[in-house]
């Protein structure tokens, strides 16, 4: 099977996507891709969560202008998609950025995208390397997945990578714009359409450096193969979720996303 790459051009320049679609073919790749549309309410970004999940799909490319880069909308839609495409590939998925018009500093990246490389030239040459290279394996104590489904919100699933956790929480920064405001539990990997919560808690707020969190969590003890589901209104500016914290010391797990 002829390995893939997703292209995000972030700008409508038919031109440039013309461009890097034939360079990345030269190399022997097989491209798709499509321009970014910056609409979170709507979660447009959602529409290209098939093509990057595809098994064939081995790199991602995003080009556009640094200034892009920069707004805080386009940083979330594309930090939600990097957990998308996380989720299905790993967390060593290689995500390339080719910036023009400025620099773009990975460590100020919303946390999907901190492990992605900035490419300033040779893009065809770069991704098919990447593409072809084995990945390393990232090992983290949790799972994280995000599912769009317009109509219904946005829904984020967590649970345990290895050892079970006592119960689950989940909390959202972002003000009253987001918050959850539902959630269950079940199998991992699809929502529940029913499901039975031990000792349910809504509402819990979180103080996170001077940000506040509301979240919210059950007392269900998770197996790796199960996970804990989330619905979140509005589109959150960072996530704060791991085993319910009972303790002082609870694991606690946070990831930007602007």
């Amino acid at each position: 099977m002829k390995k893939s790459v997703w292209i995000t051009i972030l700008e409508k320049n038919e031109g440039l996507g013309r461009m890097v679609f034939e360079e990345t073919a030269k190399y022997g790749l097989n491209p798709s891709g499509h321009f970014w549309e910056d609409d979170l309410a709507k979660l447009v970004w959602a529409g290209a969560v098939p093509e990057l999940a595809k098994d064939d799909c081995k790199v991602w490319l995003i080009v556009g202008q640094a200034a892009s880069f920069a707004q805080p909308s386009i940083r979330q839609g594309l930090a939600l998609l990097a957990l998308a495409a996380q989720a299905a590939h790993g967390h060593a998925f290689p995500i390339l950025l080719s910036p023009s018009g400025g620099k773009v500093a990975v460590e100020e990246l919303p946390t999907p995208l901190r492990g992605a490389e900035v490419v300033q030239s040779g893009l065809g040459v770069r991704a098919v390397a990447r593409a072809n290279a084995k990945a390393p394996e990232l090992t983290l104590d949790y799972r994280l997945a995000v599912h769009p489904l317009p109509g219904l919100g946005l829904w984020f699933e967590v649970g345990p990578a290895r050892d079970p956790w006592k119960g689950a929480f989940l909390g959202s920064i972002g003000g009253e714009a987001a918050v959850p405001d539902a959630h269950g539990v079940g199998l991992a990997g699809t929502i529940p359409q029913n499901s039975t919560l031990n000792y349910p808690v809504r509402g819990m707020k979180m103080d996170l450096g001077g940000k506040e969190a509301t979240a919210w969590g059950v007392h269900n003890e998770l197996s790796p193969a199960e996970s804990y589901y989330v619905r979140v209104t509005g589109s959150p500016q960072g996530l704060v979720f791991g085993p319910f914290p009972d303790q002082d010391d609870a694991e606690v797990f946070t990831v930007t996303l602007v």
